[in-house]
């Protein structure tokens, strides 16, 4: 069963797709409205609403039915209950496959990535990733170190070409997602500029790392934030982050192409 029947009883609350990513994604997957797109790992389907709004036919792939009961009904959307390892979903199917900071819920990658390969034709992957590796240490991590901690137990980015690479045959493209400060998917560093955010149990309930933590250790990281905002401590130690509009927090598209 999928973690998110628990931990995902609110999430289409706080984790709202925002415009720029669905614009990237189409961007990226450079496909002609009408196209069929599969969006695996969908959640609650906010990103499948977002292509489907630009003129996309898509089937959305979710393993928590929690998650797909809040889902919003559009004439372009097909549910469909299933896990990446095993799409339900026949050979060359699909027009191109997005994938929006699932795969490190993949229980097993390289199943994943052959299953993505056998449904597609001879469109392009567009996976939103993360390898935190390549972000900069912002003072979230201060707080909730063992958010820094626990990521870096996911695979690191160039491993997880790699294997894309060896199961699709494609090549493979990696694109920066920079961050703006007012991203509206509340996803684990999206709102590094607004560290009240994460004072509101709902914006942590969307976030797995939160979600499965050691509850003592949030509440530890919680007291010290709540203490820092209303001192002002916070905004003497990190204020200067305000000057900033978009940050790079280790996101990453990996964009995969046949070669022609």
């Amino acid at each position: 069963m999928s973690i998110y029947n628990t931990i995902g009883q609110q999430y289409s609350k706080t984790r709202v797709s925002d415009i720029r990513i669905v614009n990237q994604l189409i961007d990226l997957l450079n496909l002609p409205k009408g196209s069929i797109i599969v969006d695996i790992g969908a959640g609650t389907g906010g990103y499948s609403l977002g292509l489907a709004n630009q003129g996309f036919f898509v089937y959305a792939v979710e393993p928590s039915v929690v998650m797909q009961k809040q889902a919003v009904e559009h004439p372009q959307i097909k549910w469909f209950t299933g896990y990446a390892e095993n799409l339900p979903l026949s050979d060359k199917s699909v027009d191109g496959v997005v994938s929006t900071l699932a795969i490190h819920h993949f229980s097993h990658l390289e199943k994943a990535f052959q299953e993505m390969q056998r449904v597609i034709r001879d469109g392009t992957m567009v996976l939103l990733s993360f390898d935190i590796r390549f972000a900069q240490k912002i003072w979230l991590y201060d707080y909730f170190p063992f958010l820094w901690e626990d990521a870096l137990r996911f695979l690191p980015l160039n491993e997880q070409i790699n294997l894309i690479e060896n199961n699709t045959k494609r090549r493979v493209e990696v694109i920066p997602l920079l961050v703006p400060h007012d991203l509206s998917d509340l996803f684990a560093a999206a709102a590094w500029r607004r560290p009240e955010l994460y004072l509101q149990p709902e914006v942590r309930a969307g976030i797995s790392s939160f979600a499965l933590a050691n509850q003592d250790l949030i509440e530890q990281g919680l007291q010290l934030l709540t203490a820092d905002l209303s001192s002002g401590e916070w905004t003497k130690k990190y204020g200067d982050i305000y000057k900033l509009t978009e940050i790079d927090l280790g996101y990453r598209f990996i964009r995969t192409t046949l070669d022609n």
